[in-house]
């Protein structure tokens, strides 16, 4: 039981469980930004120009069960909206880490050679930690 606690605790205080699950908040805040948006001011400019409510529903029979295709329409517009804003924030993301590795692979390639000494001291370094490893 402790060894499955450690492991538990090693897995939920990785940096991309804590990243993800920061994502996941903002993810719901911002869900209900879009919803907002689609219901109060994209349907109704949709409305205007189609003639019709986006708030359609279907009555089925004597039954009194409902299609509503309004929903479904809106919840498609809102998914758009969503997926549009996870592309651009990733594609801005991936953008900074292609520059970022950009200047690395630069910084490395202007980093001057080592001297003879040094590497000198480095292969009797090396000879040195073989011969303890023999030991």
């Amino acid at each position: 039981m402790k060894n499955f606690l450690k492991e538990f605790k090693e897995f939920a205080l990785k940096g991309n469980v804590m990243d993800m699950a920061v994502g996941v908040i903002i993810g719901g805040a911002f869900s209900s930004i879009v919803t907002a948006l689609t219901d109060n001011i994209l349907n109704p400019i949709i409305s205007c120009f189609g003639g019709t409510e986006i708030g359609l529903v279907t009555v089925l029979g004597n039954t009194g069960q409902v299609i509503d295709w309004g929903a479904f329409i809106s919840a498609v517009i809102n998914f758009l909206i969503m997926a549009m804003v996870l592309f651009l924030i990733l594609k801005a993301i991936n953008k900074m880490s292609e520059l970022t590795k950009k200047e690395e692979a630069a910084a490395e390639a202007a980093a001057p050679e080592p001297s003879e000494e040094v590497k000198l001291l480095t292969s009797i370094d090396k000879e040195l930690k073989k011969l303890n490893k023999k030991k």
